[in-house]
């Protein structure tokens, strides 16, 4: 890319100088000479897909649809690729369902190649959603670039107010649901970990019992278990805030996590 984010310094004050100029510096990057004829490429070409196959063979298509779900790292993954596409998503044991990161969810049910499915790569609406989503993932990735920490925020501002509100099928998630979307996505669980004052460790343990540690965590630092709360602008900026905050600690004092604390986190 041709236009680099500009980000100042590290932590809250950075942040703030983003924060202020993210619309400018998010229209130089829109107009990124190779970024526009990656989503023309896409645009002009995805209605020609018509099987899993057919995109996964295309190295140009793949890219843009993988970079728009935070994927483009796993393109040489073709054979697993195409297998999540046509495994689509409603069955327990579709690969997307295995793979313990949501986003290859989103991917697979954004195309349409699962059972008894139609493709949707001729609904133009729906294709420019996922090309306007490889521009917003690129900038967030470019950010991403000088500092991890950022680029996260941007997503958890972005995502997780929707990710913790409803499910695929639009029902309102319990509150047991809205953690386990939040560990279903890495970059969220890893802020929330982080804002938490948790251990990174946290994941080895089993599924239900980082629910509950991280559950106890959020209502001795929120007050509240319900992530519902973050629909409030305040509380979301508060969660971004900490979060940035413990990272530029943490970078500073280095890292204190281990299995033991995340074991001492159970017997406590």
């Amino acid at each position: 890319m041709s236009f680099e984010p500009t980000i100042p310094s590290t932590g809250l004050t950075g942040w703030a100088f983003l924060q202020a100029t993210y619309d400018r510096q998010f229209e130089h990057f829109n107009k990124d000479p190779i970024l526009e004829r990656d989503n023309e490429y896409f645009m002009e070409n995805i209605s020609k897909v018509k099987t899993a196959e057919d995109l996964v063979s295309d190295y140009r298509l793949l890219d843009v649809a993988l970079n728009a779900f935070g994927l483009a790292s796993e393109i040489d993954s073709k054979a697993m690729i195409q297998k999540v596409l046509e495994d689509g998503s409603e069955a327990d044991d579709a690969l997307a369902n295995k793979l313990g990161d949501d986003r290859w969810i989103d991917f697979t049910n954004a195309f349409g190649f699962g059972p008894g499915l139609v493709p949707v790569t001729g609904l133009t609406y729906r294709m420019q959603e996922i090309a306007d989503k490889n521009v917003v993932q690129s900038f967030e990735d470019a950010v991403g670039q000088q500092d991890v920490s950022m680029q996260i925020s941007l997503y958890a501002e972005r995502e997780l107010v929707d990710l913790v509100t409803f499910d695929d099928e639009g029902e309102e998630l319990s509150i047991t649901g809205q953690w386990l979307n939040i560990i279903g996505q890495p970059q969220l669980q890893t802020m929330m970990q982080t804002a938490l004052g948790l251990p990174s460790d946290l994941a080895l343990l089993d599924i239900d019992q980082q629910v509950g540690i991280m559950q106890d965590a959020a209502k001795k630092r929120f007050g509240s278990d319900d992530l519902t709360m973050f629909s409030d602008p305040e509380q979301l900026t508060k969660l971004v805030n900490t979060y940035l905050a413990r990272t530029e600690l943490d970078a500073y004092s280095g890292s204190t996590s281990s299995g033991a604390l995340a074991l001492s986190l159970l017997q406590a």
